[in-house]
């Protein structure tokens, strides 16, 4: 073990609630009485104005032309749990005076009162899912939230074709004597015009702004009882779908959605399954803290995703959440592949599989994705060649010291993943490469008999394309930088036969550092979005009584072009801060050096 990675180990040894009599204690608790706890105490009938939660995130910056606005769907989610999604006919907006639009963006609005899980659901047109989310937890004075989402990248299919589309939305709800909340849904999408003319006069796709021409959906075919998407069961599960690529395709690029559930909700806080084997517990989620997403072409592997670890409103301590929502939990982040290094082993107008796995997953996996291709019009086919594939091995290892119920768990990976192949059209001989290089470090902390947890864990993800144009000195460079950090202690005290207390606290993290390189200059941008939450909750018989939440959150992102930041602060439904600036200081441009880490106390 080196000096390096023996700071890291002491650096993340912390600790997470364990679950030894119910699984579902963390996962989902009942909450009958928690939407008490800030109800108005004025003697006045007057209703009050129901709570507003955001998830916090920079503006899309818009063009000053005025939108047209398209009202897509009006709908009431009730028991729709297990049912056919929701279906609207679709049409471009080809009554809108301009025909170009530089900006397009998904608006999603919901209210809803009473009680209520939180619910993950998804938006489909013509099987491309263009929002993938997670419903507020609603309160009997009521809710309302909103998301906005930039989807300009989908203009060929909001805008090419004048058919009639399928929307498509799933959200799975129950609606009973307990649980009453309806999601009262509004989804509109706004078309800003551009105020030039905004033809790609054949230019080439590498360069930003450029969107696909085609777009291929990656998930599963209506009509069916539930979301779009593959559902991943175990880890020897693999989801499989079918597809041809146009002959004149020059570049591609798979877009892949995640999300994670019931068994696997809290797979960064799953123990090894030597630790459940020797303490006999086998209604714990096993499986360790490790999952790794891997995508396949033709049975090859093309890359991987190490997602994110989003919390859902309803997670870990529901009060965290109202009314800031967790990172990710309103628009749940997707992942890019290049996969162009391949393209020339998919021109020949046959059928070709993509595949999803997940190392070593538990129920259950919502995964799916969109193939974004771009078409030469100046040839009716192109031709190509995969000239290096390097899958390496995953690298894992795994160091425990335990006794019964308490010990300590280190949990490693490594991985690269490298390809690089040319694509001949009109434009020339294209060379592109494409690198994935992964690092992960968990820690779990075990102590108290299995009531105390700490979990503590990085993952490090480096995505890099270059471009080799026939007619520039320069290589066109696309380099994504990004490390998830989540640290979560959980601990029981007080228990008795009807109850315990639960303290908590965690901190996540999502930073990304991005620069680019192409034709037009360089570009560079830098997001640190960070929060941290402490809470208590006192439950009796599966249900919260009383409880307290309180979140801070800190967002910094900046590029050649802006810079946002917010700091804001809640506790239980009362944001108690919130200040915003449109301009900030120049930040260090090393790449997640030790100004990224934060400081947490170590566990000696």
């Amino acid at each position: 073990m080196d000096n390096t990675f023996l700071t890291l180990f002491l650096f993340l040894l912390l600790s997470f609630l364990h679950r030894p009599i119910s699984a579902s204690k963390f996962h989902k608790i009942n909450q009958l009485n928690t939407d008490l706890l800030s109800q108005p105490t004025s003697s006045h009938h007057t209703s009050p104005s129901p709570t507003k939660y955001f998830e916090v995130t920079k503006p899309i910056k818009l063009p000053k032309t005025k939108p047209f606005s398209y009202n897509v769907l009006h709908h009431d989610f009730g028991s729709t749990y297990g049912k056919s999604p929701v279906l609207a006919n679709y049409t471009p907006p080809f009554n809108c005076p301009s025909k170009k639009f530089s900006k397009i963006v998904l608006e999603w609005k919901a209210t809803c009162k009473g009680r209520q899980f939180d619910r993950i659901f998804g938006v489909w047109l013509g099987g491309v899912e263009l929002l993938r989310s997670c419903t507020a937890e609603p309160r009997p004075t009521g809710i309302v939230w909103r998301v906005e989402k930039d989807i300009t990248r989908y203009s060929s299919i909001l805008l090419s074709s004048p058919q009639n589309q399928t929307l498509a939305v799933y959200l799975g709800n129950i609606v009973d004597k307990t649980y009453t909340g309806v999601y009262h849904v509004d989804i509109t999408i706004h078309f800003y015009p551009s105020h030039h003319d905004t033809k790609k006069f054949n230019s080439l796709a590498f360069g930003s702004g450029f969107h696909a021409d085609l777009i291929l959906p990656i998930s599963r075919n209506l009509p069916l009882n539930d979301g779009l998407w593959f559902q991943i069961q175990n880890s020897t599960d693999v989801a499989l779908k079918e597809f041809t690529v146009p002959q004149n395709a020059y570049r591609a690029v798979l877009e892949v959605y995640v999300s994670f559930h019931e068994n696997d909700e809290f797979w960064y806080s799953n123990p090894p399954n030597e630790y459940l084997a020797v303490n006999n517990l086998t209604d714990i989620p096993g499986n360790g803290p490790f999952r790794e997403v891997v995508v396949t072409l033709d049975e090859k592997v093309v890359g991987s995703v190490w997602p994110f670890t989003v919390i859902y409103t309803g997670g870990v301590n529901p009060l965290l959440w109202r009314p800031i929502t967790g990172i990710g939990s309103f628009d749940l982040p997707s992942y890019d592949i290049e996969i162009t290094p391949f393209l020339g082993t998919l021109l020949d107008g046959k059928p070709h599989l993509l595949g999803f796995s997940v190392k070593n997953a538990l129920n259950v996996w919502f995964i799916d994705a969109n193939l974004h291709i771009w078409l030469d019009a100046e040839s009716s086919r192109t031709e190509g060649q995969l000239l290096n594939h390097i899958d390496k091995p995953l690298a894992q290892s795994l160091v425990y010291d335990f006794n019964g119920l308490n010990g300590t768990f280190l949990t490693r990976a490594k991985k690269s993943i490298l390809s690089s192949g040319w694509v001949r059209s009109s434009f020339g001989n294209i060379t592109t490469s494409l690198v994935q290089d992964f690092d992960y470090n968990n820690s779990m902390v075990m102590g108290k008999n299995g009531d105390k947890q700490t979990v503590n864990q990085l993952i490090f993800f480096n995505n890099r394309v270059q471009v080799k144009l026939p007619s520039s000195i320069l290589d066109l460079v696309d380099d994504t930088y990004r490390k998830f950090s989540i640290y979560l202690d959980t601990d029981e005290i007080e228990k008795d036969i009807d109850g315990y207390l639960l303290v908590t606290n965690v901190s996540l993290g999502f930073d990304e550092e991005k620069y680019k390189s192409e034709d037009s200059g360089f570009s560079n941008s830098f997001l640190n979005n960070v929060q941290d939450g402490q809470g208590t909750m006192v439950v009796k018989n599966n249900l919260v009584v009383s409880g307290v939440g309180e979140t801070q959150q800190s967002y910094k992102y900046s590029s050649n072009e802006n810079c946002y930041f917010r700091k804001v602060g809640c506790s239980n439904y009362t944001i108690l801060y919130d200040e915003v600036k449109n301009s900030c200081n120049k930040r260090s441009n090393s790449r997640f050096g030790l100004n990224f880490i934060r400081k947490l106390p170590v566990m000696l």
